[in-house]
């Protein structure tokens, strides 16, 4: 069955076909770990993860890299202000390295609670200096690239076309504060691919150019060419990095090897937080661990983001959460009562479920369309006969979703809440009405420590598991 996908190189919807009939090359713009990933990168990985799954579903073998940035991305997304790693750092009185060491394993830790699969290739930036070093060498060499007294810049005058996926127009845009950082640009849009590091710089490494350290851009297109080739099939990201980082990207590789370095670009839209944008000023930037802390499978929050097409800003709001909690239980108790059942299938049964499994197919394989492909899981899940055969089918879908739909449902686990807990959670019910507020923290702390979260609502105190 043929797939499609929405290239933003191309402004379309273009069949896919691998450059190597036997493995798809993947390479996605991973995190900057100088602070936890919010809900809205986690909607990228999301993505990220349903490509993955979908390709597989088609029988492709994936070679997926994935980086780390731990230097070289400034506060600007451009070439203006601190690294962000150092920032962190002075903020948390720590080292870059314990920085990066600790948000790279909340990362991961967040990964695993949304059942993401971790790539085939994880690669530090930090353990790539080398390669980056010789990809500039050979980028002056070629007559793309030119030193300042302060940086290595890139030139964008050399391209026969700069930008590629935004199509800004640069002629017309005022040159604002980038020009006033580094005066000897030759362009206003020059991006800086080494810089040469002040005395007092953490973050530094010995070059032709004295201590210096890479750019954000140059890492991504080190690694990608090292571990994927010269051009490889997919390359992924959120759309914030189209107008910079991806358009560099691109200008890059086209300076070293002449080469737009993936065929396909893929790029996932903003989340919003109640219609409005997620902003710390607002106090609305949400982590995974506050969804578990509500009480919330993290997985909640993967079966929600399929309500919305990877291309449309999703909006999240609780309720929304606490409607998708409901949903995957529903999805849980289906497969249960399936994997139990014992009404006999008709001929026209098995092809009702064959026609469903086909429809779920073409909607993932249609520029991976999941609101589409869900109405399908649910058409199967509320299939008039209960029979191990919509089970199976159930979890042939979950190979794609990604989110354990023959794992017991909450409702379920709270059967098997033992007393001590239960005893625990009334006294923090007596305190809440008492407005003991610090004894009922005190409590609710005691109760997370022995393994459960407790969730206040409407209806009273809903338990879970951790």
């Amino acid at each position: 069955m043929e797939i499609y996908f929405y290239n933003t190189l191309t402004k379309q919807k273009d069949r896919f076909e691998p450059i190597d009939s036997n493995e798809v090359r993947i390479y996605s713009c991973g995190p900057t770990v100088y602070k936890d990933a919010s809900i809205g990168n986690m909607r990228t990985n999301i993505l990220n993860d349903i490509l993955r799954r979908v390709l597989k579903y088609n029988g492709y073998k994936i070679k997926h890299a994935m980086n780390i940035t731990d230097v070289g991305h400034l506060v600007s997304d451009g070439d203006e202000g601190e690294d962000k790693m150092l920032k962190s750092a002075r903020e948390e009185q720590k080292s870059p390295i314990e920085i990066a060491e600790h948000y790279t394993q909340l990362f991961f830790n967040d990964l695993k609670d949304l059942n993401i699969e971790i790539p085939e290739i994880v690669c530090k930036a930090t353990e790539h200096i080398k390669e980056m070093l010789e990809y500039v060498e050979k980028l002056i060499e070629e007559g793309y690239a030119y030193e300042t007294s302060t940086a290595i810049y890139f030139d964008i005058s050399k391209l026969d076309k700069y930008p590629i996926l935004s199509n800004l127009d640069l002629e017309n845009q005022k040159a604002g504060a980038r020009v006033d950082v580094d005066t000897e640009k030759r362009n206003p849009a020059d991006f800086a691919l080494w810089i040469k590091a002040k005395p007092n710089h953490l973050m530094k490494w010995d070059s032709q150019w004295g201590p210096s350290y890479p750019g954000w851009h140059i890492e991504c297109s080190t690694m990608g060419q090292k571990y994927l080739g010269e051009q490889f099939d997919i390359h992924t990201g959120g759309i914030d990095l189209v107008p910079t980082h991806h358009e560099n990207e691109i200008a890059q590789s086209k300076g070293r090897c002449g080469k737009i370095p993936a065929k396909f670009w893929i790029h996932g839209e903003y989340l919003l937080i109640n219609g409005g944008k997620m902003s710390k000023s607002l106090k609305n930037v949400f982590l995974v661990r506050d969804i578990k802390e509500r009480g919330y499978d993290p997985l909640v929050y993967k079966l929600f983001s399929y309500s919305c097409h990877y291309r449309n800003k999703l909006n999240f709001t609780w309720e929304g959460i606490d409607a998708a909690s409901k949903s995957l239980d529903r999805l849980r108790n289906s497969y249960q009562s399936n994997l139990n059942g014992n009404d006999i299938l008709s001929r026209d049964d098995i092809e009702k479920l064959n026609q469903i499994e086909e429809n779920f197919h073409k909607a993932i394989n249609d520029d991976l369309n999941m609101p589409l492909a869900m109405s399908y899981v649910w058409e199967a899940a509320r299939f008039e006969k209960k029979n191990s055969e919509v089970a199976k089918l159930l979890a042939k879908f979950d190979t794609v979703l990604g989110i354990e739909v023959d794992k017991l449902s909450s409702s379920s686990e709270k059967e098997e809440i033992p007393q001590e807990i239960l005893d625990l959670v009334e006294q923090r019910k007596i305190a809440r009405d008492n407005k003991d507020w610090a004894k009922s923290d005190e409590l609710r702390d005691l109760i997370s420590e022995m393994g459960y979260c407790v969730k206040d609502t409407k209806q009273g105190m809903e338990i879970s598991k951790v």
